[in-house]
């Protein structure tokens, strides 16, 4: 049998050898395969340790922008532990008058406060609150670094809440201050001291809320001069005397009120009138002020109208004081002043606060409005001693503006007070500073002081020289008080130490 052409017969071991490498060809691919798998396997581990740490390398270099200020302003923020001397309750008076026809015997106790402050100098002067210190007998100060000194009061200023205190000691840190005139509304705030005397160095972040706040009733005494910061970061108790700073670390305020029916509303000192005042307490232990001699009042769009007057900001003289600056001056009342020593007038608080920040003595062009043409005037300022004229009644006025002297609120009499009480002149106490000499004397809200040292009390004004007067030459001044029921009484007010 013959076979075909092209049929051919291959040995057995040639396809023995193609399968073998068929075999090799697969497993060469296969390992090719793996070998590239694995290869994006191991580049995928690699990448995804590289996202995950990645985010955590930035939060790490994100840091809040408090923490320096607060690294750089709380050294030099204090805490202030006061004592002063206090009687005895009204409790215990009440019930002493009521059996024996008298007041009880004064006994002497020890009463603790607290507030903040912080260090402006090397030389240790620290900027805090009047009412923080004020009638201090025993003041201690302790730093952030646990250091504690005795402080004594250098000087005060009742009439705009600022006072300076002084330590001795060595590597003292300060905290420097800024320029309050450039703060705007929204800027951040930062408040720092000690809430409750207790939760020393805390510290609370807001922002200023309002500027230029005035006419409040502010705890612990409302001073003459307003022109308060108004501010959301958290101030209680304590804080009193604080700094309120800003983003670079600076004081712009000395934290000071706050609100007890409110919340997230706390106002500070303006730093640039608390350093002006406490140049003058640092260099004379007083405050120095000028007077203009006017009862002066806001220019309302009202008034405005009715004295034809548009488009013109101003205050208006209600009346001039006799034998005055202003009167020697020519000025009038109805008159409304525009400008004042080449500076536009524009608000009533920041107004007051020129005159009395300009030097007595010195003569100043004032601008007022005079049946609607511009006159020029030249006052020459004087001596303003310890209250301003323009914050006794002024005619016309239906609520007397009040003063606080010597721990007293006091105010003029209204004609119904003056009849019903059968005085001829004198002033009413509306309020008595706790633990105030006032307080200690036994005088109450109600009581009609109608002389001092001998002489009638014409004003609160008046009152207030007086008692200037008498500190100057003794410790206390002899006071004719009147119950307002036709019984008087002679009472010595302990006026220094």
């Amino acid at each position: 049998m013959s076979s075909h052409p092209f049929q051919s017969s291959r040995p057995r071991g040639y396809f023995l050898g193609a399968g073998i490498l068929v075999a090799i060809g697969l497993v060469i691919g296969l390992g090719l395969s793996a070998a590239l798998d694995l290869q994006k396997n191991s580049s995928a581990q690699k990448a995804t340790p590289a996202k995950t740490t990645a985010p955590a390398s930035s939060a790490a270099s994100i840091e809040s922008p408090f923490v320096k200020v607060v690294e750089q302003t709380l050294p030099a923020v204090v805490f202030i532990d006061v004592r002063k001397k206090s009687g005895s309750n009204e409790a215990q008076d009440e019930l002493f008058r009521r059996f024996f026809g008298q007041d009880a015997p004064r006994r002497q106790q020890t009463q603790p406060s607290s507030g903040s402050g912080f260090i402006i100098d090397g030389n240790g002067h620290i900027l805090t609150n009047n009412h923080v210190v004020r009638d201090a007998d025993d003041i201690t100060v302790t730093l952030n670094d646990r250091r504690t000194f005795k402080a004594k009061v250098v000087g005060a200023d009742p009439e705009t809440d600022v006072a300076v205190i002084k330590i001795e000691g060595t590597n003292l840190p300060s905290l420097p201050l800024g320029d309050s005139d450039q703060i705007r509304v929204g800027d951040w705030a930062i408040a720092i001291g000690n809430p409750l005397g207790m939760l020393r160095g805390s510290v609370t972040v807001g922002i200023i809320s309002a500027q230029g706040r005035s006419d409040l009733n502010i705890f612990g005494g409302s001073p003459v001069f307003q022109d308060f910061i108004q501010t959301d970061a958290s101030i209680n108790f304590g804080n009193s005397g604080g700094p309120l700073c800003n983003i670079q670390g600076q004081a712009i305020g000395i934290n000071t009120a706050i609100n007890p029916s409110g919340q997230g509303i706390g106002f500070a000192i303006p730093i640039n009138l608390a350093q002006h005042v406490a140049e003058q307490l640092i260099a004379h232990g007083t405050v120095k002020r000028a007077m203009l001699g006017v009862y002066l009042a806001d220019l309302t769009p009202e008034i405005a109208e009715g004295f034809g007057i548009k488009g013109q900001s101003g205050v208006i003289i209600q009346n001039v004081m006799d034998d005055s600056p202003a009167a020697r001056a020519g000025l009038k009342r109805n008159d409304v002043v525009v400008e004042f020593d080449g500076q536009p007038v524009t608000e009533l608080q920041k107004f007051r606060l020129k005159v009395a920040d300009t030097p007595a003595g010195r003569k100043v062009p004032v601008t007022v409005l005079r049946d609607g043409k511009r006159m020029n005037f030249e006052v020459t300022l004087s001596s303003r001693e310890t209250t301003l004229a323009s914050t006794d009644q002024a005619p016309g006025n239906s609520t007397p503006r009040e003063e606080n002297v010597a721990g007293l609120d006091v105010r003029p009499l209204t004609p119904d007070e003056r009849e019903a009480s059968k005085v001829q002149s004198g002033v009413v106490v509306t309020g008595v500073s706790p633990g105030s000499p006032a307080e200690d004397a036994g005088i109450e809200s109600g009581d009609i002081v109608e002389e001092v040292g001998g002489k009638a009390v014409t004003s609160a004004a008046d009152f207030a020289k007086m008692l200037n007067r008498a500190k100057t030459d003794r410790k206390h001044a002899v006071l004719l008080v009147n119950n307002g029921n036709g019984q008087s009484r002679f009472v010595a007010l302990q006026l220094s130490e």
